[in-house]
């Protein structure tokens, strides 16, 4: 369902296996998480989005703006998706 969650992540150097645990518990589980890493594209620790795989859960990082234009495409095709989105 259509809910908005509040992700206490600042940057995307707080974005962990910790702080995604958030997306692992929702219902009906998300196939794919978009992440919006502020301004531009950052790298996240491989073992971060290895660990999300291993649950199922694809991971798409790009910058925010990118991220919210994804998003919503893929809201548009009814795929369950979430996204993490840090400001720019």
């Amino acid at each position: 369902p259509r809910s908005i969650l509040q992700w206490n992540v600042g940057s995307y150097r707080d974005i962990s296996h910790e702080s995604l645990s958030l997306f692992r518990l929702l219902e009906p589980q998300i196939e794919i998480l978009v992440l919006g890493t502020g301004d531009r594209v950052e790298r996240l620790h491989p073992a971060t989005l290895k660990q999300m795989r291993e649950c199922g859960i694809a991971v798409e990082v790009q910058d925010t703006a990118n991220a919210c234009a994804t998003f919503n495409f893929l809201m548009n095709e009814r795929r369950m998706v979430a996204a993490g989105l840090i400001p720019p």
